[in-house]
């Protein structure tokens, strides 16, 4: 098996941004970069394409003013073009040291679209890299459309592979540009390069227009590739490319090279891409998924609790989770038994009978439950409700063309009920404002609402039921991390949903 090192080019902020809707912010673009490099541990980052606007320059020089002070800035790099040396002047000016030159990999292209020879193609490479190797300048090259050329043009790419190792470039950054290579021809055509140009450093981009972009990074990787190109969550044009995560956990499992990535920081990443692009992670997703450390099936969970037998070498402990036994209409006692245990919460035989039954019950009805609704679930069964410590007495919100939403509320505590009153931007908004009076009243502190997503089926029905989630985060003291509260609720009425779940998320912090 492969024991060699492979690099790790994350090109989240660059590749990744050419995913359609997504644009992050300076500021984003900040704190991405300092964390693909700090706390996930990427080899290198690519941040930019060059000759991007005012905003892009001044977002790529600080980047590398902060990568500069940390002395990490050659693991910084920009796209470039043979423009003559406007990309090179551009990438210099912003302080980053290494040129990421893009290059036709393909005779077809380089013809139909350049219209050039290839005589004339190497002049334009040779004049640009020589300049930016005159001001001291690293030179990356990437071969476009690599995996049509080796095909269709296999001594072209031969060609301009000796070409560009006799200039003394860095890399030769081999892209599967339109994601058309499979597994057993990549492994085929890296390794026979590999031998060919052994002292050449080869990375691999891959797209995932096939699905197969890990795979392939993985058959490069067997083959004897130098460095793997991924992106967070795999954003990318078209299907995305090469996920991060998926490469860096199958490189090390399947293939025995550790890589230098922090696997216990990557889903703290893909929290914070998901956060900026506004590309939300499907629940399904290999290793960041919501889904994924999510025991379903009633026997799964009855094989856990007897000896660890539905577990593999992908633990959630592993990338900083925990494992979860999902509550639902697949559920058994074993699912309801370790959900009690972790909480803490201890039911006759009868009452966890009744308590599976009715979780059962939602489950047919589309509605999740979590080990966070347990307590309240609990609760609603078995305890007297006019008992609860938190109610919402009454509440009334008006809705009207024109006119800021408005609410009115009345809520009890301990034997206490106190009046609130607010406008919105919208109903619950309006609910929100008017909770905050109340429970300042109350001494009771707001805990910061961190997510909110709404869930309706499909099928086009005006009384569908609307789920909420809502993730609700809060510290106690400066000098600990902040805790987290996922509530969720069920109701034909969207608002009504979102109040459900915010009194559920009151009564869990009350009881704290």
């Amino acid at each position: 098996m492969p024991s060699h090192a492979v690099e790790i080019l994350d090109s989240t902020l660059r590749e990744g941004e050419q995913m359609q809707n997504i644009s992050y912010a300076p500021s984003e673009k900040y704190t991405l970069a300092q964390t693909l490099l700090s706390e996930v541990n990427a080899d290198r980052i690519e941040i930019a394409s060059a000759l991007g606007s005012d905003v892009e320059t001044e977002s790529v020089r600080r980047i590398a003013d902060w990568a500069m002070t940390m002395g990490c800035i050659e693991r910084l790099e920009v796209l470039g073009f043979t423009d003559g040396h406007k990309s090179v002047d551009w990438i210099a000016q912003t302080g980053v040291r290494t040129v990421n030159l893009l290059v036709k990999g393909s005779a077809k292209h380089l013809q139909i679209q350049l219209g050039k020879t290839p005589e004339e193609h190497f002049r334009n490479i040779e004049d640009t890299v020589n300049y930016a190797q005159d001001n001291d300048m690293t030179v990356n090259v990437y071969l476009e459309h690599f995996s049509n050329g080796i095909t269709d043009s296999p001594d072209y790419v031969h060609d301009i592979i000796t070409f560009l190792k006799d200039l003394g470039v860095r890399r030769i950054m081999l892209s599967d540009t339109m994601g058309i290579l499979q597994p057993f021809d990549t492994y085929n055509i890296i390794s026979n390069l590999v031998d060919e140009f052994p002292f050449v450093h080869f990375d691999f981009h891959s797209h995932n227009d096939y699905g197969m972009a890990t795979a392939n990074a993985l058959a490069a990787a067997r083959a004897g590739i130098s460095g793997i190109h991924t992106t967070v969550n795999g954003l990318g044009e078209r299907a995305g490319n090469c996920p991060l995560d998926e490469v860096v956990v199958s490189l090390r499992d399947f293939l025995n090279i550790d890589t230098q990535i922090n696997e216990h920081n990557l889903h703290k990443v893909s929290r914070l891409v998901e956060s900026f692009s506004g590309q939300r992670v499907s629940a399904h997703k290999p290793i960041y998924g919501s889904n994924v450390f999510v025991q379903t099936a009633g026997i799964h969970a009855d094989g856990d609790r007897k000896g660890n037998l539905y577990h593999n070498k992908l633990t959630p402990q592993r990338f900083g989770r925990t494992q979860e036994y999902a509550l639902g209409k697949l559920s058994g006692r074993a699912s309801l038994d370790l959900n009690l245990e972790m909480l803490g919460i201890s039911l006759n035989e009868t009452q966890k009978e009744i308590l599976l039954k009715k979780i059962i019950q939602l489950g047919e009805r589309k509605e999740n439950v979590t080990a966070d609704d347990l307590p309240y679930l609990v609760s609603d069964i078995f305890d007297d409700k006019k008992h609860a410590a938190f109610r919402l007495v009454n509440c009334a919100i008006t809705t009207t063309y024109r006119m800021k939403p408005y609410a009115a509320i009345k809520c009890a505590y301990n034997g206490e009920e106190k009046d609130g009153y607010s406008y919105g931007d919208g109903g619950y908004d309006a609910f929100m404002n008017a909770l905050q009076v109340v429970l300042k009243e109350f001494g009771i502190t707001m805990p910061h609402l961190v997510d909110y997503t709404v869930t309706i089926p499909p099928g086009g029905r005006t009384d569908a039921l609307v789920q909420t989630n809502i993730v609700w985060e809060y510290s106690d003291s400066d000098d600990e991390p902040p805790h987290r509260i996922a509530t969720r609720s069920v109701n034909s009425d969207q608002i009504l949903a979102a109040i459900d779940a915010t009194i559920k998320m009151i009564n869990i912090r009350v009881k704290e």
